[in-house]
């Protein structure tokens, strides 16, 4: 399972970065386009794809430990008070998440159900964009129920390991010992 799960985790941040390739691509498209005497818009191609890049890529930056954390206020607590707080962060986060996907992918399924197409020059129906964040809040409602389950179960969150690595050991060590004066 946990192989799998990282294998999820890298999809999706592969796919974020395919994403995030296609708004060079489509700009640069736009440029040859307007060299070209040919109108190509993609002003509107290129939200889609920013906004499909950014949600596919939230699971793969939790557990990579790159998302933006509040470690002055967790920092105070003790070991168990830390424990405590990563708890209610990932249940709290991921059941946010797990609702909020619901509700994305339930706006996909009208999007299809309706024929609902964007206004710009190309009309792409939305539920072809919407399907990357619908999937990606997804993913990251998993990447946080996985984290929960690694914290009850006693292990070290992937993201607070994959922040250890990445600033030193020594220096996170230092970090999870409590402050004294």
């Amino acid at each position: 399972m946990r192989r799998s799960l990282d294998i999820l985790y890298r999809v999706s941040g592969g796919l974020a970065a395919f994403f995030l390739m296609m708004i060079g691509v489509t700009i640069l498209g736009q440029i040859v386009g307007r060299l070209l005497g040919v109108a190509f818009d993609a002003t509107e191609i290129s939200g889609f794809c920013m906004a499909a890049s950014t949600f596919l890529g939230l699971a793969y930056t939790l557990r990579a430990g790159a998302h933006i954390r509040v470690n002055l206020l967790v920092g105070r607590f003790g070991p168990r008070g830390r424990r405590a707080v990563e708890i209610w962060c990932c249940a709290l986060g991921g059941s946010a998440l797990a609702y909020f996907s619901v509700n994305a992918w339930i706006m996909t399924y009208d999007s299809l159900a309706f024929g609902d197409t964007s206004p710009g020059l190309m009309a792409v129906p939305f539920w072809i964009p919407q399907i990357g964040m619908s999937l990606g809040a997804t993913i990251l409602a998993v990447a946080l129920f996985d984290e929960l389950f690694q914290v009850l179960a006693g292990k070290i969150p992937e993201f607070l390991d994959a922040e250890a690595q990445a600033i030193g050991e020594e220096f996170a060590a230092a970090q999870a010992q409590p402050a004294t004066r």
